[in-house]
């Protein structure tokens, strides 16, 4: 293992040195919220997508940890009820882009280059990212442990030359509520699929929330300083190319507490599950 790659996770986990400030989408007239360093011209910016039965709140040390790190980090806080429209979540993830770089923030202290752009998205947020990126061309995509949607990610992903992350839990990446494999696998551009030692696909998701009336497990820390790191490294190097962050975007790249996976190699599903193909049957009757 490089000691290099190690003492950059290390310091990618840890916040950045922007000092942090917190702004309004509705202003703009998309609910939400938007994380900023203090001052700059024009920064990268990322638009984040939510996961299931969760909220913009469940994500606030990502995205600040983002800003941290000279990100513009915004989140659309829409379609949180138990029957989302992904599709929405990604037109109002394109709509965040837009006011992005379309509108001067921090009392026009900071601006956005249109061609630093990324989508990025836990759990079906993640694939609500992926459909956003048939829509708009960007510079990266960061799926973070994806879950099925509808329509399927993975059935759009092969029309996708935009370099993409994606990140699993080694807990569960063969799970019906994983689809990184089959994305991975899809994927039309360069991608790199990592799992997360230990780490189960809400690990990320920050304090109380429905999904815990479902048995979801609690927020791991380690899982989401490792996954911070990875979204930091990979992003720094996509969006303003800094090849100290190279390993990050190299699918075989050693980096402590991951590893890489080749997604089409042989996998085991979990025994007696339902088929990834039943639960969106089940998604797609229920929108009916």
């Amino acid at each position: 293992m490089s000691a290099s790659v190690k003492s950059l996770l290390s310091s990618l986990s840890s916040p950045g040195p922007h000092r942090v400030m917190r702004g309004n989408l509705g202003i703009a007239g998309q609910p939400g919220v938007v994380f900023t360093p203090e001052q700059g011209l024009n920064l990268p910016a990322v638009a984040f997508g939510h996961g299931w039965l969760t909220g913009v709140g469940n994500y606030r040390r990502l995205l600040e940890h983002l800003a941290s790190w000279g990100f513009v980090a915004a989140a659309p806080d829409t379609e949180r009820g138990p029957i989302p429209s992904h599709l929405n979540l990604a037109t109002d993830l394109l709509t965040t882009l837009d006011i992005c770089t379309g509108v001067r923030l921090g009392e026009g202290k900071i601006s956005v280059h249109p061609d630093r752009l990324a989508l990025a998205g836990h759990g079906m947020g993640a694939g609500a990212a992926v459909i956003a990126a048939t829509r708009r061309e960007v510079a990266a995509v960061a799926a973070l442990f994806p879950a099925p949607t509808a329509p399927a990610a993975e059935s759009l992903a092969p029309g996708l030359e935009t370099p993409a992350l994606i990140v699993a839990g080694a807990q569960d990446i063969d799970s019906v509520g994983s689809n990184a494999l089959p994305l991975a696998s899809a994927w039309g551009g360069p991608a790199v699929l990592r799992t997360v030692d230990k780490a189960s696909h809400n690990g990320i998701v920050e304090g109380r929330r429905a999904l815990a009336a479902l048995g979801a497990g609690k927020h791991e820390p380690r899982t989401d300083r490792t996954t911070r790191g990875l979204l930091v490294g990979y992003l720094l190097y996509q969006l303003l190319g800094d090849k100290t962050y190279k390993p990050f975007a190299d699918p075989e790249a050693v980096i402590p507490h991951t590893e890489p996976v080749d997604p089409d190699a042989p996998h085991e599903p979990e025994p007696h599950a339902p088929s990834k193909r039943q639960l969106l049957h089940v998604v797609q009757m229920l929108r009916k």
